[in-house]
């Protein structure tokens, strides 16, 4: 299932933002040789943490007297992430919001420099969500022998 995830990940973030070259999307400015690996730890990263969802939460949590906080399970710091990840290996001067507060050359000045930064973060908080989701994975039961 992660290699679904990764899969599906790569494609939703690469094809918009023209990675992954297609006839349905381009770029004003050329793709950077880091948006390839960045897209590439995106993605196996995103899988493993979109893989994680794939069983039911009763089987996927452990059973524990007192319940585990919601929050701290890693769904909104992957959400972050991913979207993260899009604007990181995204054109600069694509991007309306970006255009729009700095201009064509503020986003090739300022953006631009600050896209890898981007990649980066966004990686850490996917490989945090990723920890924090196999956290709470159960393990096997080993019964003892007699």
């Amino acid at each position: 299932m992660a290699g679904a995830g990764a899969l599906a990940t790569a494609v939703l973030v690469g094809a918009p933002t023209d990675v992954l070259p297609n006839p349905l999307f381009g770029r004003s400015v050329p793709v950077q040789w880091w948006n390839y690996p960045a897209l590439a730890v995106t993605a196996a990263l995103a899988g493993i943490v979109l893989s994680t969802y794939v069983r039911p939460p009763a089987a996927r949590r452990p059973a524990s007297p007192a319940p585990q906080p919601h929050t701290a399970d890693g769904g909104r710091l992957g959400a972050v992430g991913g979207v993260l990840s899009f604007f990181a290996v995204g054109c600069p001067v694509c991007n309306k919001l970006v255009l729009v507060l700095l201009g064509a050359s503020g986003a090739l000045t300022y953006w631009a420099p600050l896209q890898p930064l981007l990649a980066v973060l966004s990686a850490g908080l996917l490989a945090e969500a990723a920890l924090r989701r196999l956290s709470f994975e159960t393990e096997c039961p080993v019964t003892p022998s007699a």
